[in-house]
């Protein structure tokens, strides 16, 4: 048996388009059909959802069938938290809130084993399949990837020495918190925070790093992958179920008996 590749990471460093689709929803089963409806990744959420670390195994099991990468987004730049999801087999997250370059460092250390991080060490995990992958512990750095969320004005100052961070392969604008950090909160599509987060793109592209970012609007969505964000969100579970739920009631609501 051995390592698994990680065809985003590949896709993303060839510049490849990888377009994504969020999950909240706490359910493996809902990650089983989203998997094989065609997207390139799976935004795995804990930060924003109710998903605890069997669930997340649950998940990577679910999606193992279908073409979605899976990515997850643990609830913190925590080692601790980030170590349980390693050991459960996760080769891609997505760290929020990084505001500093040190705050880049530490997401990546906490997915290195010493001396380059400060991974645990466990020998038998579903990461290595139970110690069946050969040198494990000495191979698995090539195939992790590290995406650091950018969303505050701190953040966006300390742009460059972020995106230029050993080990940080994604830089990915969080629309939601940079808006209500520009004093806009709950409206990412301002003026002022497009205008924002046009520029961030053309910044990260600049220094060097893939940029990536989440959105629900068609239009948005384009107009990123025109300016050149490499891996977006096009959409996300809850609001699919929520706006096609409610489209399909108004549309028979609204039906007359004769």
């Amino acid at each position: 048996m051995d390592l698994p590749l990680n065809s985003f990471k590949r896709a993303i460093k060839a510049g490849r388009l990888q377009v994504g689709l969020w999950s909240s929803l706490a359910s493996n089963v809902s990650v089983e059909v989203l998997a094989g409806a065609g997207f390139d990744w799976l935004l795995l959420d804990t930060e924003h959802s109710a998903n605890e670390v069997p669930m997340v195994l649950s998940k990577l099991q679910a999606a193992a069938g279908g073409t979605a990468h899976p990515i997850v987004r643990p609830p913190w730049n925590d080692a601790v938290m980030i170590k349980r999801f390693l050991d459960v087999g996760v080769q891609t997250f997505l760290v929020p809130y990084v505001q500093t370059e040190e705050e880049a460092q530490k997401a990546v250390a906490a997915t290195r084993y010493p001396p380059k991080g400060v991974r645990g060490f466990a020998m038998a995990t579903r990461a290595s399949r139970f110690a069946r992958i050969p040198n494990y512990h000495t191979r698995c750095e090539d195939e992790m990837c590290v995406l650091v969320q950018v969303e505050t004005r701190a953040a966006l100052q300390n742009l460059e020495a972020i995106s230029k961070v050993e080990g940080v392969d994604g830089v990915f604008i969080g629309p939601g918190d940079l808006s209500a950090d520009l004093g806009h909160v709950g409206n990412p599509v301002h003026p002022e925070v497009q205008s924002v987060i046009e520029d961030t793109i053309r910044r990260i592209k600049a220094y060097g790093s893939i940029p990536g970012i989440l959105t629900s609007n068609d239009a948005l969505a384009c107009r990123y992958i025109e300016l050149g964000c490499v891996f977006t969100a096009v959409g996300a579970d809850i609001g699919i179920l929520a706006r096609g739920s409610e489209q399909l009631a108004a549309k028979f609501k609204s039906m007359k008996l004769v």
